[in-house]
């Protein structure tokens, strides 16, 4: 059977960077920027972006275009004979797995939040009872398992349809309304009246974080956001490189990815800062910014219903764009390694993240005794993901894509400048092989390390 291909190159660009796009940039982006002092983690980050970010996410295009196959099946079409390079491409799906096992629940709070605030539920208390909307959702594993299934319901069926009809058709509309949606919520934010100061603490360098924070702090936690938000490590962009076509070299995809991507979390700083410093939230808030300060500065704000029930819209667009793609590496994988057809592939693996999502879930409830290494259940498939699996699948792959005993770098550079645009020059392979592996043992390292309070 013919394997599926993007109808044009921009969907093939607003797919990826709808993977990349998601919960690492509007929720996690914010608030990490937030807590390690706004403009200089801001500076690092997108340092970071460039000189790791885009040459890892070429390595996982390159692996699809190359072999036009899944992750594990990529490896083995590329890999020299013998070797067994494929092994990690089980990590990169059993990674995909993990990531939708806390992803998808914490998507359904955004989709439950735009549903409280599009039916007025913020309306009808006060400021001082916002905070107990949050902690009376998290402890009603009834209705966070409609907002969950909902979440993973919607994913499948978009995958259901296949790459051009499925995929392809939803998420461009998708990406599109989300692009759309901040611009109108960050011009909102410039013209209230603490923007100026919410602008420059998140624009602005303060260098007198580093004596709060630790330079090294701010430093690890860029390193870790730039691969967390670009889902690289676990084959998860891979996928969409072998439905591309050979037109553009993966450098010129790769930087309109990132672009994408990093325009997304900028815009959402702007919609977010300034309203922080308008309404006196503190921006160091933590994960609860999004769900428990933001709610009380809607409800203070003129129209406040329609621009929280916007933001939670946008918030929910962001995160099902990642859903979905991310569900495609599974249901794919399926296919290529078992001959499953789409439609059984797609309906076991509904089923299969459903329940695997459910530990979750509950953990804020019926399992909410439940920690390993002083880590409830988010936080530990969290921290699994983002400081173990994601760094060590993208030193991984960029082993393979450098050295002679793996695909070798020329074989990588070819592929990778096949087309028109940007291309990779032979003397990097110098920086590939010597100086990446050193940044990314060191946001492997540090992330494994236990932070000190």
């Amino acid at each position: 059977m013919e394997r599926e291909s993007f109808q044009s190159r921009l969907g093939f660009i607003l797919v990826s960077a709808g993977c990349a796009i998601g919960i690492g940039n509007v929720w996690k982006f914010p608030y990490i920027a937030g807590q390690n002092g706004g403009g200089l983690f801001v500076l690092i980050y997108l340092l970071f972006l460039a000189i790791m970010g885009i040459p890892i996410l070429t390595m996982e295009l390159a692996l699809g275009r190359g072999s036009g196959l899944s992750i594990v099946k990529a490896y083995k079409k590329l890999e020299p004979k013998g070797s067994k390079w494929h092994i990690h491409g089980w990590f990169c799906l059993a990674g995909c797995y993990l990531l939708m096992m806390f992803y998808t629940t914490v998507s359904g709070w955004m989709i439950d939040y735009g549903y409280k605030f599009a039916v007025g539920t913020f309306d009808n208390i006060t400021v001082e009872q916002a905070d107990s909307v949050f902690t009376d959702m998290l402890a009603n594993p009834w209705e966070m398992l409609i907002f969950m299934g909902l979440t993973v319901l919607i994913g499948f069926l978009v995958c259901f349809g296949g790459v051009k009809n499925g995929l392809e058709r939803i998420t461009k509309w998708m990406m599109l309304a989300l692009l759309a949606l901040i611009i109108i919520l960050a011009v909102n934010s410039l013209f209230l009246s603490g923007a100026g100061e919410g602008l420059q603490f998140y624009l602005m360098p303060d260098f007198s974080s580093i004596k709060k924070v630790g330079l090294m702090n701010i430093i690890s936690a860029a390193m870790s956001q730039a691969f967390f938000t670009l889902s690289l490590g676990i084959g998860s962009m891979q996928i969409f490189g072998s439905y591309m076509s050979k037109d553009s070299t993966l450098t010129s995809e790769a930087i309109r990815i990132t672009a994408l991507d990093t325009f997304v979390a900028i815009m959402s700083g702007l919609i977010i800062f300034p309203a922080c410093f308008s309404y006196d939230v503190a921006p160091a808030e933590g994960p609860s910014l999004i769900f428990v300060a933001l709610p009380k500065i809607f409800m203070n704000m003129p129209l406040g219903r329609l621009w929280g029930c916007l933001f939670f819209i946008f918030m929910s667009f962001a995160s099902l764009s990642t859903v979905t793609a991310v569900f495609e590496n599974p249901i794919s994988a399926c296919i290529d390694n078992f001959g499953w057809s789409r439609k059984k592939s797609t309906i076991i693996n509904c089923v299969l993240i459903f329940v695997l999502s459910l530990p979750c879930l509950l953990g804020f409830n019926v399992l909410s005794g439940v920690n390993v290494l002083n880590k409830d259940i988010l936080s530990m498939e969290d921290f699994l993901v983002s400081n173990l699996l994601l760094p060590a699948g993208a030193l991984v792959f960029l082993i393979f894509c450098s050295y002679k005993f793996g695909w070798g770098f020329d074989n990588y550079r070819a592929e990778a400048n096949t087309g028109k645009g940007v291309k990779i020059g032979k003397g990097m392979v110098y920086y590939f092989k010597f100086v990446l592996p050193i940044l990314i043992l060191f946001i492997l390292i540090t992330g494994l390390i236990p932070k000190q309070n």
